[in-house]
């Protein structure tokens, strides 16, 4: 189990200035301390570690000018529970505020059930300790286990709350590139809801009563019985672009989850490309260009980098491979709702987190 290092909290001691007089307490209040986010300061009311002249309040409660207000932030238990350790970072940038990491396949983002050590959090904490202080050690938003690709995460409490501001805004600029079953013949956007699954509970999928989600995709090369794509997104869910390319009917290479599981066309392929297909042991998803405000600059940034090697290696395989004359279509194995039923996806805890704080990337 993860040791905690439980610390104290500390009360701030603020008055509320003429300026703000007849404003909402928690607008009052994210005036006053910007390093927080509203959705934060008003968990904190609703918690009751706010007080207004030594009173419980509301959110709604109006505020004049000379009130007092005390301000308990709660411990920051979740990210002082995890241990540092020395795990290498590829860092693509790094200043005062921000950091890129390129993260490879195979790395938990966030310490979760199954997954309680190995994680990027573990390494922020080893290779950045002053991050301990910050919520999530300043992460703000993820990609899965298998996904590859670009992450920021915020150094100070201000660019936190910046980025995630950006994120809810929908004016983080997020481009990957995908490897997909099928043939797609023309460029597009899938504007479907996602959520939960109705019957696995660690699968998600195009849902009536789900959130607003948006993913747009051009082609970029085509193959015999795969293609090649570049998707970018306009929200942030739970597993949104495999979800929305498992609906398009072009589900994801290598997913386990929202695959086409075992049945694949064999016999559209030669055996270098199914061996190739055979070896490839992820979702073929990486997230390869990101951009945003700077937080301190207000300057727009962008950062694009290489695709990941194993997913090079499998397009040149698919670039050698002589197109078959005539591809049948073939049946991708989807439930009654549409969803290929794979094998449990581990990485699910590590995800269920709220929106407005943590936003998914894929």
């Amino acid at each position: 189990m993860p040791q905690k290092n439980m610390k104290e909290s500390t009360l701030q001691a603020l008055a509320i200035p003429e300026s703000l007089n007849g404003q909402r307490l928690d607008l009052a209040l994210q005036t006053l301390m910007p390093e927080h986010s509203r959705s934060r300061l008003q968990a904190w009311i609703k918690d009751g570690l706010v007080q207004l002249n030594q009173q419980q309040v509301t959110a709604k409660t109006k505020v004049w000018g000379g009130d007092k207000v005390q301000v308990t932030p709660p411990p920051n238990l979740q990210e002082n529970a995890f241990k540092p350790e020395d795990i290498p970072l590829d860092i693509v940038y790094e200043d005062d505020a921000l950091l890129l990491i390129n993260k490879p396949a195979g790395l938990v983002v966030h310490p979760a059930a199954g997954n309680w050590s190995g994680t990027l959090l573990n390494a922020l904490l080893f290779h950045y300790p002053a991050l301990t202080d910050i919520p999530r050690c300043g992460i703000v938003h993820r990609l899965d286990k298998d996904t590859s690709g670009l992450l920021v995460v915020a150094k100070t409490l201000e660019a936190q709350t910046s980025l995630v501001r950006q994120l809810q805004a929908r004016t983080v600029k997020r481009e990957y590139r995908a490897i997909v079953w099928g043939q797609i013949w023309r460029n597009g956007k899938i504007d479907q809801p996602i959520g939960r699954h109705s019957h696995a509970r660690t699968k998600m999928a195009i849902s009536r009563t789900g959130k607003p989600a948006v993913t747009h995709y051009e082609v970029l090369e085509r193959f015999g019985v795969h293609t090649y794509l570049r998707c970018s997104l306009e929200t942030g869910r739970t597993h949104q672009i495999r979800v929305h390319l498992q609906f398009l009917k072009a589900p994801m290479l290598g997913d386990p989850v929202y695959g086409i599981g075992n049945i694949i066309p064999h016999k559209l392929m030669t055996q270098t490309l199914r061996d190739a297909v055979s070896g490839f042991k992820r979702q073929a998803l990486h997230a390869i260009k990101l951009g945003l405000i700077h937080p301190v600059t207000q300057q727009p940034m962008e950062w694009q980098i290489e695709l990941a090697d194993d997913m090079k290696m499998l397009l040149e395989a698919m670039r050698h491979e002589d197109p078959p004359e005539d591809v049948e279509p073939f049946d991708f194995g989807v439930d009654e709702n549409g969803l290929y039923v794979g094998d449990d996806d581990d990485d699910w805890d590590d995800e269920d987190f709220d929106d407005h704080e943590l936003e998914d990337d894929e």
